[in-house]
């Protein structure tokens, strides 16, 4: 079987274990139920004929839902676990956000942050996957160009890429990638860059002018005549890489390969180094600058309103807040050493500051909208005051600008067919609305030909069987809410913006009561977030940003 070798003047041909396994995953999604097809792209039977023929197991699949993409992933992860070489193909649509892209899968409703973190293929773990085969790991990425604007917190197509240490990237639109798949990517001893430049498609990450792709024979054909050279140290070639590229990543993949190698010391002690210098000064750096907790916890706001999650906004800097930190430097070309400096917290503070009023504006702009809209279904349906209208509004808007008044105004109509109807029929009624549950009321609904209250009944009817509907996504979002861990303060805080925001959350106590609920989610839904009704890290970040701490 040919083995998946990545070969270039620093790095030799290494023997491969007779057991070791070549490995490809291939996903091609054209026919898009939502988002417009995406044309060229391949990943049939035939255009796989020549990794088959270099030995390579193949996971394919062509136009994957979400479910069939993380089946399909799942199973790649378990089998890359045993596999010498992998190669990876993705070829459709993608988005990104300032940290991640991500691979669409057909079913795809739309292509904003909620629906790629719940349904898409993250490429940081298609990554992690490819980091642990260093030299012998192919990523081909198929894009089709796209024009669009940013739809949330994403863009359309593909973002900065962090790319592991021996990991190749080629991208190109899905046709070009269909043909490198079909042609010379796995032709014995074809060089990739050339392949890859041919193809038309651009090559980032390990990769050199003389790299090879597939390489050692499966038998096929006769072994050259032995040539007598000098016996060498079979790592010196690595750590010769390591010691020309003096970064820790150099140095881990020789221990990687070698470790108990001749320098394998060295290269600990060297990494040991690296690590410490940098850090340290930085570490100092940042102390030096005396943050308290409340100031910390507006470093972690703005982080998470820039996209970059610190995973919590406590005032405490763990990995997920200095793994946020990195992220940002990098994107603003800063070293990634997780701490900050003055100039740097200048600038973050800038951004998120002038991130928190783009927000707010485009929060305030969907909010005048929603009321326009609002405003206009009342005046066709609820303002007349008939009781079909009232519903028909209630149930379109709940949490909309007239809901008080129209149910002031069904309570009304509810009083006023109390006093008319016969005192069997209220005696009913009032049992049925004790007990308040969807049988009480079908049971009320059939126990006379012409209920007085029929309408009340259907509509508390519907009312309830969202409400069981909508329970498990309740208590999910409760869940998140009392994770973190607000303070009465903090909730305070969040009455008193709502309220300057005319959203009228009720008392400014820190308690959360149902017309809190109510404010919470109409500023979701202006604000482009899920109207949960509850508390989540991004809703306490944007809502608070420009807010001094949490006191």
């Amino acid at each position: 079987m040919r083995r998946l070798l990545l070969t270039g003047a620093a790095i030799v041909a290494l023997a491969v274990p007779a057991n070791a396994a070549d490995l490809a995953l291939l996903l091609g999604n054209a026919n898009y139920d939502r988002m417009g097809d995406v044309k060229g792209v391949d990943v049939s039977p035939k255009s796989q004929s020549g990794l088959k023929q270099a030995g390579f197991d193949i996971l394919d699949m062509s136009d994957a839902d979400a479910g069939e993409m993380r089946t399909r992933f799942r199973d790649f992860v378990a089998e890359a676990q045993g596999a010498d070489a992998v190669v990876v193909a993705l070829s459709g649509r993608f988005v990104h956000s300032n940290s991640e892209t991500w691979f669409l899968p057909v079913d795809a409703r739309d292509g904003t942050l909620p629906e790629a973190v719940s349904e898409a293929l993250p490429l940081s773990a298609v990554m992690t996957v490819l980091a642990a085969h260093p030299g012998k790991a192919v990523l081909l990425l198929g894009a089709q160009e796209t024009e669009g604007a940013m739809s949330g917190l994403t863009t359309p197509g593909i973002g900065t890429l962090s790319i592991p240490q021996g990991v190749s990237v080629l991208r190109g639109d899905p046709k070009q990638v269909a043909a490198l798949i079909s042609g010379d990517l796995a032709r014995l001893d074809a060089p990739l860059m050339r392949t890859a430049k041919q193809a038309g498609l651009a090559a980032s990450g390990f990769i050199t002018p003389d790299l090879a792709l597939v390489s050692a024979s499966d038998g096929t054909t006769p072994p050259p005549a032995p040539i007598k050279t000098p016996q060498v140290d079979p790592a010196a070639p690595y750590w010769d890489l390591a010691k020309s590229e003096d970064t820790i990543d150099a140095y881990q993949l020789y221990l990687q390969r070698y470790p108990n190698g001749a320098n394998a010391s060295d290269a600990k002690a060297r990494i040991a180094a690296l690590q410490a210098a940098p850090e340290q000064q930085a570490k100092a750096t940042e102390d030096a600058l005396g943050l308290s907790r409340d100031q910390r916890r507006e470093i972690q706001q703005n982080l998470t309103i820039l996209e970059y999650d610190p995973k919590g906004v406590d005032g405490i800097f763990g990995a997920g807040s200095r793994s946020a930190i990195a992220r940002w430097q990098r994107a603003n070309t800063f070293d990634d050493t997780g701490y900050l400096t003055r100039d740097q917290l200048t600038r973050l503070s800038a951004q998120g500051e002038k991130r928190a009023a783009e927000l707010e504006a485009e929060a305030k702009a969907r909010q005048a909208e929603i009321d326009r809209q609002d405003r206009a279904y009342w005046e066709q349906t609820g303002k007349g005051g008939d009781e079909p209208g009232l519903r028909v509004y209630l149930k379109k808007y709940p949490d909309g600008l007239f809901a008080d008044l129209a149910q002031e105004r069904l309570d009304a109509i509810e009083a006023a067919r109390r006093a008319d109807a016969q005192s069997a029929d209220r005696g009913d009624w009032d049992a049925a609305r004790q007990t308040d549950t969807v049988a009480a009321y079908r049971n009320y609904l059939s126990s006379r030909d012409k209920p007085a209250f029929q309408a009340e009944a259907e509509a508390r009817i519907t009312e309830l069987q969202q409400k069981n509907r909508d329970s498990a996504q309740d208590a999910r979002a409760k869940a998140t809410e009392d994770a973190l861990g607000l303070p009465s303060i903090a909730r305070q805080l969040v009455e008193r913006r709502l309220s300057q925001m005319g959203l009228k959350p009720g008392k400014v106590d820190g308690t959360f009561t149902p017309e809190t609920r109510r404010a919470i989610r109409r500023y979701q839904t202006a604000g482009g977030m899920p109207a949960t009704g509850y508390l989540d890290q991004s809703t306490v970040a944007q809502l608070l940003a420009g807010a001094i701490g949490f006191r």
